[in-house]
């Protein structure tokens, strides 16, 4: 959430830069409440002040053993009125935080400017695309030869975009997960976490996915509250600090979680309905920082790094590009995204997205530090990423180490998992 402090300071620094998200506000809507809010405030205090002043005059009344009658009764005017101002007050700043809640964050200026994907900015590529002299096959009918992807069986049990692993590719898909938490954990320093899977809805509107994206999210029935499935590790582990004050020098805390994650793919239809792409259920291993602002855009970089680190040990090559303004997250003040090397679709595809929300995310949790120096708590920064989405990370791993005979080269550093298995055969 934006600081409302800095909407009614400068609006038009806001404005300016959240019209580069190429969003529609209402910003007639905020000038309006704000008018408002301003108006009755001013009126508030001035009954309030008339509270006081006719109580006190009560009182003096009475102690000289005078009739107030007529205070008394002014006086409980006052006091109605005061009650009704107060009232719509308290309605007011509700609807300001409505309308803060359906604020984006604001680009960070070394953001390029665009208004779609086609508009991201390429950063860097690293390792070369393999070349085949037989017929490349995608993901789905590789896994079909090796016996490990039965789509129609998960249909049966749970409709479209579901999958069901078997054998060495559900082996090989559990490998994936367990190498990338071993490297975070060990290498890169992340405490590993395993938070629930289903969650409150305060803590995905700590974390921005609620109240506007709703609907892209599975929402379960519960006698005190509903809950909904996670759709990203990140909405649990970001809410670790929520409404906590740490210490600066407990900062960075960093975080990794492997879990499933949940998504309804509102006006996804059509897209990526084959294969393990695009689904309502997959599984990710998440990083989550929690970090000084003045370190934030350092961790961004190295958190980047730590994603990329995963596809450099398996040998997939990919590139790393920076959102546009127009293509960032709804909580993203900056972000990278890391496209792996599909051989089947002849392109690269995302497979992490590692994101410095700055404040956005904190003021929404109210999670602060204490400065080491004293003074009043701040706002963390908050920053996530892919480390990475594992039925992706298992797309490339069958596209990009696919042989002639339908058989899988099994990456060095996944084959402890396998016993020293050196290839998937088909079956």
């Amino acid at each position: 959430m934006l600081d409302i402090q800095l909407l009614r300071q400068d609006l038009a620094a806001v404005q300016q830069a959240l019209a580069r998200r190429h969003t529609a506000i209402d910003w007639g809507r905020f000038v309006a409440l704000e008018d408002e809010r301003k108006r009755l405030q001013t009126h508030t205090q001035q009954l309030q002040a008339m509270r006081n002043r006719l109580s006190k005059e009560v009182g003096q009344r009475k102690g000289r053993g005078e009739a107030a009658d007529e205070l008394l009764a002014e006086l409980a005017t006052c006091k109605a009125d005061l009650d009704r101002a107060e009232g719509r007050l308290a309605e007011l700043l509700d609807e300001l935080e409505q309308f803060l809640s359906q604020l984006p964050n604001m680009p960070h200026p070394a953001v390029p400017d665009g208004v779609s994907e086609e508009d991201n900015v390429e950063v860097s590529r690293w390792g070369t695309p393999p070349v085949f002299d037989f017929a490349v096959r995608d993901h789905v009918a590789i896994a079909d030869g090796l016996g490990g992807l039965e789509s129609e069986v998960a249909a049966a049990l749970s409709g479209a975009r579901f999958a069901l692993l078997r054998g060495d590719v559900a082996r090989l898909h559990r490998a994936l997960a367990q190498f990338m938490l071993e490297v975070h954990t060990r290498e890169h320093g992340y405490e590993e976490v395993a938070p629930p899977f289903l969650v409150l809805p305060r803590t995905l509107y700590g974390t921005g996915q609620l109240p506007k994206f709703e609907e892209d999210l599975f929402r379960v029935p519960h006698a005190e509250s509903p809950l909904y499935l996670i759709p990203t590790a990140e909405v649990p582990v970001t809410n670790l600090v929520r409404d906590t004050i740490v210490d600066e020098s407990a900062l960075p805390l960093k975080f990794v979680a492997w879990t499933p994650c949940f998504r309804a793919e509102a006006g996804s239809h059509g897209r990526d309905v084959r294969g393990l792409i695009r689904q309502h259920q997959f599984e990710k291993v998440e990083l989550v920082r929690i970090e000084h602002p003045d370190a934030s855009y350092a961790a961004l970089e190295e958190l980047t790094s730590h994603a990329e680190a995963i596809l450099m040990k398996l040998g997939l090559p990919y590139r790393k590009v920076k959102l546009c303004s127009g293509d960032l997250g709804f909580s993203a003040a900056m972000t990278y995204d890391l496209e792996v090397w599909l051989p089947a679709q002849g392109t690269y595809r995302e497979i992490s997205s590692c994101s410095n929300t700055e404040a956005f995310q904190a003021r929404r949790m109210h999670a602060r530090f204490r400065p080491a120096g004293g003074g009043k708590p701040q706002p963390v920064h908050t920053l996530n990423g892919s480390g990475l989405a594992v039925g992706r990370t298992l797309v490339a791993v069958l596209e990009n180490y696919q042989q002639r005979d339908g058989s899988v080269v099994i990456p060095d550093v996944l084959r402890p998992w396998f016993g020293g298995q050196e290839v998937i055969e088909p079956r």
